[in-house]
Protein backbone atom coordinates (compact mmCIF):
# COMPACT_ATOMS: atom_id res chain seq x y z
CA UNK A 1 0.00 0.00 0.00
CA UNK A 2 1.32 3.43 -0.95
CA UNK A 3 0.17 6.36 1.18
CA UNK A 4 1.09 9.97 0.50
CA UNK A 5 0.49 12.79 2.98
CA UNK A 6 0.46 16.07 1.07
CA UNK A 7 1.04 19.45 2.66
CA UNK A 8 3.62 22.21 3.01
CA UNK A 9 4.40 21.52 6.66
CA UNK A 10 1.70 23.40 8.56
CA UNK A 11 0.50 22.11 11.96
CA UNK A 12 -2.54 20.42 10.36
CA UNK A 13 -0.26 18.66 7.88
CA UNK A 14 1.97 17.38 10.69
CA UNK A 15 -1.12 16.18 12.61
CA UNK A 16 -2.37 14.35 9.51
CA UNK A 17 0.97 12.61 9.00
CA UNK A 18 1.07 11.61 12.68
CA UNK A 19 -2.47 10.16 12.51
CA UNK A 20 -1.70 8.24 9.30
CA UNK A 21 1.45 6.70 10.78
CA UNK A 22 -0.41 5.76 13.99
CA UNK A 23 -3.26 4.18 12.01
CA UNK A 24 -0.86 2.17 9.84
CA UNK A 25 0.89 0.84 12.96
CA UNK A 26 -2.43 0.11 14.69
CA UNK A 27 -3.84 -1.71 11.64
CA UNK A 28 -0.62 -3.71 11.15
CA UNK A 29 -0.69 -3.19 7.39
CA UNK A 30 2.27 -3.06 5.07
CA UNK A 31 2.34 0.52 3.82
CA UNK A 32 4.88 3.01 2.64
CA UNK A 33 4.02 6.46 4.02
CA UNK A 34 5.66 9.40 2.26
CA UNK A 35 5.34 13.13 2.86
CA UNK A 36 4.94 15.38 -0.19
CA UNK A 37 5.59 19.06 0.49
CA UNK A 38 6.50 20.28 -3.00
CA UNK A 39 3.66 22.41 -4.41
CA UNK A 40 4.40 21.41 -8.02
CA UNK A 41 4.22 17.72 -7.10
CA UNK A 42 0.94 18.28 -5.22
CA UNK A 43 -0.52 20.08 -8.25
CA UNK A 44 0.66 17.28 -10.54
CA UNK A 45 -1.20 14.83 -8.30
CA UNK A 46 -4.33 16.99 -8.54
CA UNK A 47 -4.30 18.25 -4.95
CA UNK A 48 -4.88 21.95 -4.34
CA UNK A 49 -6.14 21.96 -0.74
CA UNK A 50 -4.03 20.65 2.12
CA UNK A 51 -3.64 18.62 4.17
CA UNK A 52 -4.47 15.76 1.85
CA UNK A 53 -4.02 12.00 1.90
CA UNK A 54 -3.70 9.69 -1.10
CA UNK A 55 -3.97 5.92 -0.77
CA UNK A 56 -2.74 3.91 -3.75
CA UNK A 57 -3.10 6.93 -6.06
CA UNK A 58 -6.62 7.91 -4.95
CA UNK A 59 -7.24 11.15 -3.03
CA UNK A 60 -9.09 10.14 0.14
CA UNK A 61 -9.25 13.55 1.82
CA UNK A 62 -8.26 17.09 0.90
CA UNK A 63 -8.48 20.30 2.89
CA UNK A 64 -9.00 18.81 6.35
CA UNK A 65 -7.42 16.57 8.95
CA UNK A 66 -9.02 13.12 8.75
CA UNK A 67 -9.97 11.21 11.88
CA UNK A 68 -8.07 8.07 12.78
CA UNK A 69 -11.35 6.17 12.27
CA UNK A 70 -11.52 7.43 8.65
CA UNK A 71 -7.89 6.45 8.03
CA UNK A 72 -8.42 2.97 9.47
CA UNK A 73 -11.41 2.51 7.12
CA UNK A 74 -9.18 3.38 4.14
CA UNK A 75 -6.73 0.76 5.35
CA UNK A 76 -9.48 -1.86 5.44
CA UNK A 77 -9.71 -2.02 9.22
Amino acid sequence: MDIKVLGPGCPKCHETEKLVREAVAEASVQAQVTKVSDFQEMARLGVFATPAVMVDGKVRVSGKVPSKKEILAWLGR
